[in-house]
């Protein structure tokens, strides 16, 4: 893939089984043990058992060693593994890996897995603890010592600037929140099922960082979350209709870093999706019309809302209108704000679902569905489709 030119592998493999383990605040086990029920719970969706795998993809954050996890699992030999960095901008791109495997004949089963103890264990929510010396941990040393320490106030400085430069207010990152635990309080599988919210409830929650409210704000989660992905010829032999991976791509903005690009020319926006939406629109020959469900990463409501003007779903500062509008069903497991924050991979699981039909919230003949991964950050983003 080039960020100028079409690539040729859309249509080519395909998402053939997910699985995961409950999402709560204490699991009470290892994240190795939340790996391998993930995992195994996706191979037997899938109708493949451990010996058919023979390559393995995760997020370099993560702690669970493709091979320990292969072993745990009972597989065999292994012909491609890796792992991408970045924190929650992985996401997609694990699926990405596995497809680019799968089509060049390195792999033909391969398991993409994200497990932890986000909640219970190390909460990211906390922010920098401790850093070992790395070149970019030297961007960080530009923000920390001025108090912006956690992920929340790195997001507020980008969010301010985009409620200044369009004339709105904090309510408009409201509708977003609302969106999401509209679709959780009828999942049962959410952590905020049953429990909706209004705008009332947005305006009211406590300030994290202004202007960033605690309903702005992604949970902290336990679980893991597993997808097994293959060729579309072998997909189509096993039992579940094949969510084909239509593109698949990853992004870099220019003067990027880690969730602090304050030194770009503008902050209103997220460079590094803006080059996914261009590749994912070149590759599948799709537009913004085409698709009928969003799943965007929602870490944080403003960067939904800068998600949506980056594809070209709205004109810039016209977001939140869109969302209000319900112009496209959104994170319709609950996203991340009321599903479970498991760093992208169970938005993934719900556009698989959306494309099969098993969605809770199923949107009815949904069969093109746009996924991204983690904003801020270097990213990755999907185009799921059915087959034909």
């Amino acid at each position: 893939m080039s960020v100028r030119t079409r690539d040729t592998l859309g249509g080519r493999s395909a998402i053939v089984g997910i699985g995961a383990t409950e999402f709560s605040k204490d699991s009470g086990r290892s994240e190795l043990k939340l790996a391998v029920e993930a995992v195994r719970a996706a191979l037997d969706d899938a109708g493949l058992t451990p010996a058919d795998v023979d390559g393995m993809v995760t997020f370099t954050m993560d702690t669970n060693p493709e091979i320990t996890v292969a072993q745990a699992c009972g597989m065999g030999e292994l012909s491609f593994f890796s792992r991408v960095h970045y924190g929650g901008g992985a996401a997609c791109a694990t699926v990405q890996q596995a497809a680019l495997a799968v089509a060049t004949g390195v792999a033909e089963v391969v398991v993409c897995y994200r497990a932890f103890n986000e909640r219970s264990g190390r909460r990211f929510g906390s922010g920098v603890q401790h850093r070992e010396p790395s070149a970019e941990g030297v961007a960080l040393g530009w923000s920390l010592p001025f108090g912006l320490l956690t992920p929340a106030s790195w997001v507020a400085m980008a969010a301010q600037r985009y409620l200044h430069t369009h004339g709105l207010t904090p309510e408009a990152f409201g509708q977003v929140a609302v969106t999401a635990r509209r679709h959780a309080a009828t999942n049962p599988g959410a952590y905020f099922h049953d429990r909706p919210i209004t705008l009332a409830d947005h305006a009211a929650s406590r300030w994290i960082v202004e202007p960033l409210r605690l309903l702005d704000c992604c949970q902290e989660t336990d679980g893991a979350q597993a997808l097994v992905v293959t060729s579309l010829e072998r997909a189509r032999d096993l039992p579940n209709a094949p969510a084909v991976v239509a593109a698949a791509a990853q992004g870099a903005g220019r003067a990027q870093e880690q969730m602090t690009s304050f030194y770009r020319d503008d902050l209103t926006g997220l460079p590094e999706m803006g080059v996914v939406a261009r590749q994912l629109w070149r590759t599948s020959g799709l537009t913004p019309a085409d698709i009928d469900v969003g799943i965007l990463y929602d870490h944080f409501t403003p960067f939904v809302l800068m998600q949506l003007e980056e594809f070209g779903f709205c004109g810039k500062g016209e977001a939140a209108d869109f969302v209000a509008g319900e112009r496209l069903p959104l994170n319709t497991h609950g996203g991340q704000l009321g599903e479970a924050y498991l760093h992208g991979m169970n938005g993934i699981a719900e556009g698989v679902r959306q494309i099969r039909g098993t969605a809770v919230n199923r949107i009815s003949g949904a069969g093109r569905v746009l996924v991204t991964a983690g904003t801020g950050v270097p990213t990755s983003g999907l185009v799921l489709s059915g087959d034909g």
